[in-house]
């Protein structure tokens, strides 16, 4: 993990113009303490379109892990395998950009339960793109609810 030079976090690619970079490059800005990885985007089974500022999951069809589970995210909870991150730009299906992965994030939407402190997931989370108080020990925690009014989480999504 290090910090690359020349990387534009909003920048997307489509799926016939190919990734900017390595899928599965891990950025991580030093002065933030921010972390983002670049992946590449399926819709999911749900055909559910990707939001800037909700909730990115590791996919895998029908929620089923495989060999590529860790490159490629998506925001339809029936194919999610994990919690992936935050989506950092609008990235079409089967196309490339950047999800943070760790620190500091607004989030797009708004929490349904919880409060400050609160450990959030994926599981049991009633949107696509959204998360929702861990519930369980063995939930995957993607972030931790900061200011649970504003949206504000501290991201620690595996890589």
């Amino acid at each position: 993990m290090s910090q690359l030079v020349g990387v534009n976090l909003t920048n997307v690619r489509t799926s016939t113009e190919g990734p900017e970079w390595p899928v599965g490059t891990v950025h991580k800005v030093a002065t933030t303490g921010k972390r983002y990885k670049y992946l590449k985007f399926d819709n999911g089974a749900g055909n559910v379109a990707s939001v800037a500022g909700n909730a990115a999951y590791y996919y895998g069809a029908s929620g089923a892990a495989d060999a590529d589970t860790y490159s490629e995210v998506t925001m339809d909870l029936t194919d999610a395998v994990a919690p992936a991150g935050v989506f950092v730009a609008v990235i079409a299906d089967g196309g490339y950009g950047w999800i943070q992965t760790g620190g500091y994030c607004t989030m797009a939407t708004a929490f349904t339960a919880g409060a400050d402190g609160n450990a959030m997931t994926h599981v049991g989370a009633g949107a696509d793109g959204t998360l929702d108080v861990s519930a369980a020990v063995t939930d995957p925690i993607a972030a931790i609810a900061i200011d649970h009014s504003a949206q504000l989480v501290y991201l620690v999504c595996p890589e």
